[in-house]
């Protein structure tokens, strides 16, 4: 029994900068990874898949670079797949070789190569890939597992080599027609991702709209643009039956009470992802999971076993990267700082890249009325921002949500080019209690996105 000052399981955004600090505080630490150090982020999510996104923008500017009185003397466009996916791969190499010199250079962290579970309250045993076995115990456990994908249960999937938001980026070719299940972010981004590197993409969404917790005009939107493009959408569409034969998938979708089938090459699942806490043998400790799995900790990230933590997606909430980076913080603070943060008044800001991108911070719209706040909406289409005109990204719209009494802003929702940079001065404002008043007044550069601000508070004053 090898014992630490800390054991960390799950090499994500919460576990490897923990595990640099608690080192640099002089704490013997233990990080165990079963697969690829990184997280989910690095190895599968935002880095690849931003990566190929940039790909693909720049496949889908040549292909329409008319618009900007720019000819190409063949109109015919080669994707070169392999090339994508191998940029994406040295990309993601760079990222995870420099978490490992970081984590390795540290006298006082040990890296553990394999699967972690509980073999008593606060004893971690770990089958190592090569083989070997390790036992640890610790004063202090930070389970950081993360989420994977749920595979739903409709009839003949399993017949199906259906692929996830992890195995499509190693494809290298091009999906000749894409079904979709799932019309959220992770599906909508890797939809528009493949659809502009040639394949013929169906989003089937059961919901009545796009991306269920948007307000209905931002849904509505996304829904135009995907569509403009050539992406076909099937709202309120429920998954029935699946069948495959001679490498054609047969969906067979119910929507009210019509039934149709839809058929395509490939399968992509993005219908969710669900914590990976089952493997844990978390019935050896005190630690309790909800109904789907995840790890129920206090607003303070603690479980219900005391000096256990659980950060990232393997607890309930906001399932982004940056939600995850900020746990690591608000346990080290409290811990080593003696504060109390906690994760209730945290801002969530997030942004979707598909092309417009959608920024998103605070309260929507419907989330404000639902929680009886009194409102004024701010709301300037990109046709009307002058650098979206000169541009030529005139798709889509800034919202804010405005507090009707004291001025002060509870949200933004932006699709446009840079939303999500466009979200981000909203979140500053919001975090320095800056007023839509002063906003509209205030000196920006021109001709900057930013400068667009003045003009969409001031809609609030006509």
């Amino acid at each position: 029994m090898e014992k630490f000052d800390a054991i960390i399981i799950g090499s994500g955004q919460a576990g490897n900068p923990l595990a640099l600090k608690l080192a640099a505080k002089g704490l013997k630490t233990a990080i165990i990874e079963k697969r690829a150090l990184g997280g989910t982020c690095i190895n599968d999510g935002c880095t690849p898949t931003k990566a190929m996104i940039a790909c693909a923008k720049v496949a889908d500017t040549i292909r329409n670079s008319q618009r900007w009185g720019i000819s190409i003397d063949d109109n015919s466009l080669e994707i070169d797949l392999p090339f994508i996916v191998h940029r994406k791969n040295d990309i993601v190499q760079s990222f995870r070789h420099g978490i490992q010199r970081s984590l390795e250079s540290k006298s006082d962290i040990k890296v553990f190569y394999g699967t972690a579970t509980f073999s008593g309250l606060k004893k971690i045993s770990v089958a190592k890939l090569d083989g070997s076995a390790a036992e640890l115990e610790g004063d202090k456990i930070f389970i950081n597992t993360g989420a994977t994908t749920i595979i739903p249960d409709i009839p003949g999937i399993d017949t199906v080599p259906f692929l996830t938001s992890t195995t499509i980026l190693d494809q290298t070719t091009v999906p000749p027609e894409l079904i979709v299940l799932g019309g959220s972010y992770i599906g909508l981004e890797l939809g528009q991702l493949y659809h502009r590197l040639g394949s013929n993409v169906t989003i089937i969404e059961p919901g009545i709209h796009l991306m269920s917790r948007e307000d209905d005009d931002v849904a509505a939107t996304v829904k135009k643009f995907l569509e403009t493009e050539g992406m076909d959408i099937h709202l309120s569409s429920h998954p029935d039956k699946i069948g495959y034969d001679n490498g054609v998938i047969q969906l067979d979708i119910v929507s009210g009470t019509s039934r149709k089938t839809i058929t395509g090459s490939h399968l992509l699942v993005a219908t969710g992802r669900k914590p990976q806490s089952a493997a844990l043998q978390l019935s050896k400790t005190n630690v309790t999971t909800d109904d789907h799995g995840f790890i129920q900790v206090n607003d303070y990230l603690e479980t219900t076993c005391p000096g256990i933590y659980a950060l990232g997606d393997v607890k309930p909430g906001p399932a982004f990267t940056h939600m995850s980076y900020n746990d690591h913080l608000i346990v080290y603070h409290n811990i080593f700082d003696n504060k109390h943060e906690s994760t209730r008044t945290r801002p969530v800001p997030y942004c979707m890249f598909t092309d417009p991108q959608l920024g998103r911070i605070g309260l929507s719209e419907k989330e404000a009325v639902q929680a009886g706040y009194p409102i004024k909406v701010a709301k300037l289409g990109m046709d009307k921002v002058s650098r979206a005109i000169e541009t030529g990204q005139t798709t889509g719209f800034m919202k804010a949500i405005v507090h009707a009494a004291t001025d002060k802003i509870l949200g933004a929702a932006i699709i446009g080019d840079q939303g999500g940079e466009i979200m981000s001065m909203l979140q500053l404002a919001m975090a320095g209690d800056i007023t839509a008043h002063q906003l509209s007044e205030m000196i920006f550069a021109h001709p900057l996105y930013a400068e667009s601000l003045n003009n969409l508070f001031l809609t609030l004053e006509k």
